[in-house]
């Protein structure tokens, strides 16, 4: 069973950038699979922000962060990163990582989800 680690979140002035990791216990099947990020804020439901497909040849975003976020993966590291920029308060949430079979902003196509890191974007 894959075990999904993220890390990076913090506390950060809006207008300010994070860079968020994603990494996994098993790098034999990790790269073979699609990674999506996702967020929830409090009183809010889960919501799609980027995934990135197996041979990070293609990246997907909501439209909330396309133009300010970038999803990318390192092979080598067994890793996924969300770079995050010009962040905003409303960007304010539990990010979560997740692997699944297909690129897809459904959050029911994942299979596998990581704890989450909080990110907290003041105004």
């Amino acid at each position: 069973q894959v075990q999904l680690v993220e890390s990076g979140g913090g506390l950060v002035q809006a207008g300010g950038s994070l860079r968020l990791s994603c990494a996994a216990s098993s790098g034999r099947t990790f790269s073979r699979y699609a990674v999506g990020w996702f967020r929830q804020a409090p009183g809010k439901e889960r919501e799609f922000v980027a995934t990135i497909s197996w041979s990070g040849g293609n990246t997907y975003y909501s439209e909330s962060v396309k133009g300010r976020f970038t999803v990318s993966r390192d092979g080598a590291k067994n890793t996924v990163y969300l770079q995050m920029n010009s962040l905003r308060f409303e960007d304010t949430a539990v990010y979560y990582c997740a692997q699944g079979s297909y690129l897809s902003d459904d959050a029911e196509r994942y299979d596998y989800w990581g704890q989450g890191t909080q990110v907290t974007v003041s105004s």
